[in-house]
């Protein structure tokens, strides 16, 4: 299902002082509001523009206290997420990590064991805190990968069954986009095959889309399609969404039904959570419409960039948010770099290489298209790249 995306106003962040002397001959840094950064998914965070959304909440509707992550703010924002996901319920976790973490263990139990990617941040970055706090093993598919495929998966729950002992797959949890593969994707193809086959095998299955909302607007599918195919969705309120921290995790009643015990035995039941739901909710009203006008947008000006000598733009099959920007011999990445930053531009290269990764956020909308395009032409030519 493809939607119209109307180009949306993307106020300032008024963080970052904006004076008549502000000007980008002054090289501005990535904070400042006419900056344009290729990095992350959504605008930089500061300290000082969170303090001042909060403050104009405040002043405007006011911010709701929560009790211990429970009513308020929190739960207004448990209420809008269930019904964008099209969800029955959802809860707040302060982190991914956790969200994950006792998804599983509510649909594995204490035991079992989950089938992943190898390249997932569940099966790299958390410690082996599933099999060690959950007694759920791990099962990665995939290696190197972005994600498995159905025959993959079939294959993987025949040998668990057949074993000598009885040890069959209890859950199946899908991570899309895969930030360790590049922001890539996950073929909806394969989600729709992947979660048909868990539903024949009465076999749950959990997505984490930390970055749901954002593939949502690069692939043109809403939100509800991919929440839609699985049991359970997580999804991040700091990535994009302007929080400090936190996540929500959703399925139906009777999944959620007393989770937040779950929570605060894990250390999560935070006292006071209102602030963090209530920058998310504010952010959440307006972030798809103005994400995909930003990947709209992108389109055009890296087709542009992408003609320019001595620089080559290729999207990633099956869709990113994030874009390889490659550099011809002869242009230094880092001279790149620091005369576009001397423009408000800001991109990130990665020591030897020749190959770096455009960010597409919302910052992109902050100038027009020519007016970036001419920062990478000008660069290009103060670092005697171009002819």
């Amino acid at each position: 299902m493809t939607r119209a995306r109307p180009v949306p106003t993307i106020a300032p962040d008024q963080s970052a002082p904006a004076t008549e002397a502000s000007t980008i001959a002054q090289a501005p840094g990535p904070g400042h509001p006419n900056s344009v950064v290729f990095r992350g998914d959504g605008e930089p965070r500061t300290t000082a523009g969170q303090i001042r959304r909060l403050g104009e909440l405040a002043a405007g509707a006011g911010i709701e206290e929560d009790d211990f992550s429970l009513g308020g703010a929190v739960g207004r924002l448990e209420e809008a997420m269930a019904e964008r996901l099209g969800a029955e319920r959802a809860i707040f976790m302060p982190t991914g990590t956790l969200a994950n973490h006792l998804a599983l263990r509510r649909h594995c139990g204490t035991g079992g064991r989950a089938a992943v990617q190898e390249q997932s941040h569940l099966f790299n970055d958390t410690g082996d805190s599933v099999q060690r706090l959950s007694g759920i093993n791990l099962v990665p598919l995939a290696p190197g990968r972005v994600g498995f495929t159905a025959a993959e998966l079939a294959e993987a729950h025949r040998t668990s069954v057949t074993g000598r002992v009885l040890n069959p797959i209890s859950a199946v949890m899908v991570e899309t986009p895969v930030r360790r593969c590049s922001g890539r994707v996950v073929p909806w193809d394969d989600l729709v095959a992947i979660t048909d086959l868990c539903r024949s095998l009465s076999i749950p299955s959990h997505l984490d889309g930390a970055r749901l909302f954002m593939m949502a607007a690069a692939s043109g599918r809403d939100v509800r399609d991919y929440a839609g195919l699985f049991d359970s969705v997580y999804v991040s309120l700091y990535k994009y969404l302007g929080a400090p921290f936190g996540a929500v995790l959703a399925g139906n009643g009777d999944f959620i039904e007393g989770m937040y015990h779950d929570r605060r035995m894990f250390g999560g039941g935070l006292a006071q959570a209102a602030l963090p739901a209530a920058l998310a909710l504010h952010a959440l009203a307006g972030f798809e419409e103005a994400f995909g006008a930003a990947m709209d947008k992108a389109a055009g000006l890296f087709a542009d960039i992408d003609r320019m000598q001595g620089l080559s733009i290729s999207p990633f099959e099956h869709g990113s948010n994030i874009f390889p920007l490659a550099v011809a011999p002869g242009i230094d990445p880092a001279r790149l770099a620091g005369s576009l930053a001397r423009r408000g531009v800001f991109i990130y290269p990665e020591d030897g290489s020749a190959v770096m990764d455009l960010h597409v956020n919302v910052t992109v909308l902050r100038r027009p298209n020519p007016e970036i395009a001419g920062a990478f032409a000008e660069a290009l030519r103060e670092t005697g790249a171009a002819g």
